[in-house]
């Protein structure tokens, strides 16, 4: 079925897939596209009542949710995840490959695990997910997919060699897919969030929150809001003629 990329008059908005959808960013992203259509929520199956949280909060708005706990270093379940998700709701039209994790430490005290871990949820996972969508999508001669990198992938960051490796290698994956897939017209894009109001940024001092503030030129830090608008904007079909591009979400913060 040929996506709706926002006629009303359609049965069905476009299915849309989003990783790492319990909380944070994640959740605010799935509620927004929730307003379009249907959405599948993914996370690790140890965060499924987190899920299911975010899938009831989308019900009574009116939407449709399903919930699909999956580990997306895991080929296996992310195929199967992809195929539940098409056989339950359509689609999927829309990919949007939010999951990810840190595991900060300076260069020289960074341990195996925390670089491997890093690039196998952040990169290894992008991919899993991308290529397990991309069958459905070349079928279809349609589709988005919208990679979550970082302002970190593009300036780089002091104690987080893995996490600005892993958003660095996930815009050229963006571009890569990007020119592969565009004959098919499905558009591959990247979302560069700077410093985004969070759980974490809430812990810290108002001294240290103003030191932040002061290295964007907006003078502020993002809200979840502003992320998940910039996806909606690039899941839509009036981004049909942008693809191969890193949409920075940051104040301006890497100017």
């Amino acid at each position: 079925m040929t996506p709706n990329m926002g006629d009303a008059s359609v049965d069905r908005g476009p299915v849309a897939l989003v990783t790492g959808a319990r909380r944070g960013i994640g959740r605010v992203i799935a509620l927004r596209l929730a307003r379009g259509g249907p959405v599948a929520l993914n996370d690790l199956a140890g965060g499924k009542d987190e899920l299911e949280a975010v899938a009831e909060e989308i019900r009574k708005l009116g939407g449709q949710a399903l919930v699909v706990p999956a580990d997306v270093t895991q080929a296996d379940q992310v195929d199967a995840m992809v195929k539940e998700v098409a056989e339950r709701l359509g689609g999927p039209d829309v990919l949007v490959n939010n999951a990810g994790i840190t595991r900060d430490g300076l260069l020289v005290r960074m341990t195996d695990d925390q670089w491997r871990s890093v690039l196998e949820v952040n990169l290894t996972g992008a991919f899993l997910c991308s290529r397990a969508v991309a069958k459905v999508m070349l079928r279809q001669r349609s589709g988005r997919i919208i990679n979550m990198a970082s302002v970190a992938g593009v300036m780089g960051n002091a104690g987080q060699a893995n996490y600005s490796a892993s958003k660095a290698g996930l815009i050229g994956l963006t571009k890569s897919m990007a020119r592969e897939l565009a004959p098919r017209g499905i558009t591959v894009n990247a979302i560069a969030p700077g410093l985004i109001v969070s759980p974490m940024t809430d812990e810290l001092s108002e001294q240290a929150r103003e030191k932040l503030s002061s290295l964007i030129p907006l003078g502020r830090l993002g809200k979840p809001e502003d992320v998940a608008e910039a996806v909606a904007f690039l899941a839509s079909d009036a981004a049909r003629y942008i693809t191969g591009q890193m949409l920075a979400v940051d104040g301006g913060m890497h100017m």
